[in-house]
């Protein structure tokens, strides 16, 4: 949710804020604003819509920026507006703020109380009414920031720029991610690594009760209830993504080009581990006699993620025979868990600042459950605070649809349930190697379903019209079907539900009458025969039946439309069989002209509970 960028030093023009808001698009937004100093005072532009539309307002000629700040906003508290736009600004301070401030409303009531005039309906803006307040009253910035983040209840991550020192920005973190990125006399933050990504591989990411102080000479690091600055070499992190992971490289959108470099994402996530599965294990810091007294897995993950948890509960459970709950994120601590001996909790996030999920963890740990975390982002809060942490490797995904970090996460789990498996014994050693030795070359499959595009584009404008749709699957097949009318959902605003095929009969059937399209996920497994009888009484029923399967000769005069997968083992069978559905979803969304990129209302990383 929201995007911060700031930008310190002497070469930068107001394209380095434009430029680095542009690239945190993907968040979700419906406003923006930059504000800069540039020798002359403080220059404020923001508006509703789009950055395209902030861009127009700028003047054409070149304006040179000694610091400045950037915001895209996804409207909390107030309607989308140019005054409830970021930054903030009282008195020559400057504030942009991801998060929310829980007693605004106490401390608004006393600021106009106290003459402060207010022109916008955000918690927000309190934050800059404090700081500049404080500094008629003869505070120092770092004093009056110090003084007015002890007053705010709630998450933040704060730019904040004063006129009083123009050289100068300040960063903050409570709850909210903010990295800084580290150039040559230039010094940049953000709330996520790709808005900087072109100017510097160097980075901290800040932790909670951090302040930042940032120059053209240096910068200091510190917590805000300390006086010592931090040692920044223990703090840097190099991350090594390329700097067009940012663009779309000849794609129409990001959500395409994303679908089609699953393959390197799974054979990067994949690569340092395949020979050695033990190997993982030791870096997850669980020897023989951890894994031994391991005896519960609690998953628990939100949206996409979650559904990646629901097929590693089948993978754990059948490789290394340890029983597994999979939970959302957001219920997961208020049904009071149950965290035993032997209790391990695997949170799975996708950016590693998802708020939900963190809670979770952080409930779990507060229970003595050894904490693991899967996740995309070096650094991250979810990483830093687990107990141990298996990271994939899908490069940073800009579509707000996951798709590439979805196939990267289920890599991830096959690798541990394989790796539980063989040291438990509950998988032979050579069942171990064949299952891997398949992982190692699903990526080359996946690439052959590729090849089906355009097939699933002729489905796409048959169905783009449709109101809704119904999705069903068996075992491990069923959260797929979940994954698939979750991205149709998402991205083409059609209503979409997924049940379990057995299911059907208790309620779903309802739904079906003529016309109305039924996708399946029936692949040849030890469930296939009961899923053909499920399509049957689809069939019966008028339903039309799309059906995605390795056996489309079975299929023959059962399904109105088929798309055929290539085999694969029924373990590994996701891994393919979602790749169609993404498709699907995009293709409609795009003939429904959705902004596929960036779905209405929804954002990349919800860092808000």
């Amino acid at each position: 949710m929201c995007g911060i960028v700031g930008y310190v030093g002497s070469t930068g023009t107001h394209k380095v804020l434009i430029e680095g808001l542009s690239r945190l698009e993907y968040r979700g937004y419906d406003s923006a604003g930059i504000a800069f100093l540039n020798g002359k005072g403080m220059e404020v532009y923001k508006t509703r819509g789009k950055i395209k539309d902030l861009e127009r307002m700028l003047p054409h000629t070149v304006l040179p920026v000694r610091a400045g700040l950037g915001h895209t906003r996804w409207a909390t508290h107030g309607a989308p507006s140019s005054a409830n736009a970021h930054p903030h600004c009282a008195k020559g301070v400057a504030v942009v703020h991801n998060g929310i401030i829980e007693n605004y409303r106490e401390l608004r009531y006393r600021l106009q109380a106290e003459g402060c005039f207010f022109t916008s309906e955000t918690d927000s803006e309190v934050i800059p009414q404090m700081i500049a307040k404080l500094l008629e009253e003869g505070c120092s910035p770092p004093d009056a920031i110090q003084q007015t983040v002890g007053r705010l209840q709630g998450s933040y991550a704060l730019g904040i720029l004063c006129d009083s020192c123009p050289d100068m920005l300040f960063a903050v973190r409570k709850g909210s991610p903010l990295v800084i990125g580290i150039g040559q006399a230039e010094y940049y933050f953000a709330s996520d690594v790709p808005a900087i990504l072109p100017y510097t591989r160097t980075y901290i990411f800040m932790k909670d009760g951090q302040v930042c102080t940032l120059t053209r000479e240096g910068m200091e690091l510190k917590y805000l209830d300390s006086p010592v600055a931090l040692p920044l070499n223990e703090q840097i992190v190099e991350i090594d993504w390329p700097p067009d992971v940012a663009e779309k490289d000849g794609y129409d959108h990001f959500m395409l080009k994303e679908i089609h470099e699953q393959p390197r994402a799974i054979r990067n996530t994949v690569c340092e581990w395949i020979g050695r599965p033990q190997a993982l294990l030791q870096e997850l810091g669980m020897d023989r006699r951890t894994v031994a007294r391991t005896n519960r897995f609690h998953i628990v993950a939100c949206g996409t993620s979650y559904h990646a948890g629901l097929i590693g509960k089948y993978l754990i459970e059948h490789m290394a025979r340890i029983p597994v709950d999979v939970d959302i994120a957001s219920e997961y601590r208020y049904r009071n868990p149950i965290i035993e001996n032997g209790t391990v909790f695997l949170s799975i996030t996708q950016s590693g600042e998802t708020a939900d999920t963190l809670a979770a963890q952080r409930e779990a740990a507060s229970r003595g459950a050894r904490t693991m975390t899967l996740c995309n982002v070096v650094g991250s809060t979810a990483a830093r605070e687990a107990d141990t942490v298996l990271y994939t490797r899908a490069g940073p995904e800009i579509g707000v649809a996951s798709t590439k970090a979805f196939t990267a996460q289920l890599a991830a789990l096959f690798l541990l349930a394989a790796a539980l498996g063989l040291q438990r014994r509950s998988v032979a050693l050579h069942d171990a190697q064949r299952l891997l030795s398949d992982l190692e070359r699903i990526s080359e499959l996946i690439q052959k379903t590729l090849e089906m595009d355009p097939r699933i584009r002729q489905l796409a404008a048959i169905f783009s019209l449709t109101r809704d749709f119904l999705y069903l699957g068996r075992g491990i097949s069923y959260p797929i079907a979940e994954e698939g009318a979750l991205k149709l959902k998402e991205i083409s605003y059609i209503h979409a539900e997924a049940y379990p095929a057995g299911e059907m009969k208790h309620g779903p059937i309802a739904l079906i009458e003529d016309g109305v399209p039924v996708v399946v996920v029936a692949l040849a497994n030890c469930l296939f025969e009961k899923t053909l009888s499920n399509i049957e009484e689809v069939k019966a029923r008028g339903g039309r039946v799309i059906a995605v399967t390795d056996s489309p000769e079975a299929l023959a005069g059962k399904a109105d439309e088929t798309i055929s997968l290539p085999p694969v083992h029924p373990l590994l069978s996701p891994f393919v069989s979602v790749v169609p559905l993404q498709l699907l979803a995009y293709h409609i969304g795009v003939l429904r002209k959705c902004d596929v990129d960036q779905p209405r209302n929804l954002a990349k990383s919800v860092t808000v509970e």
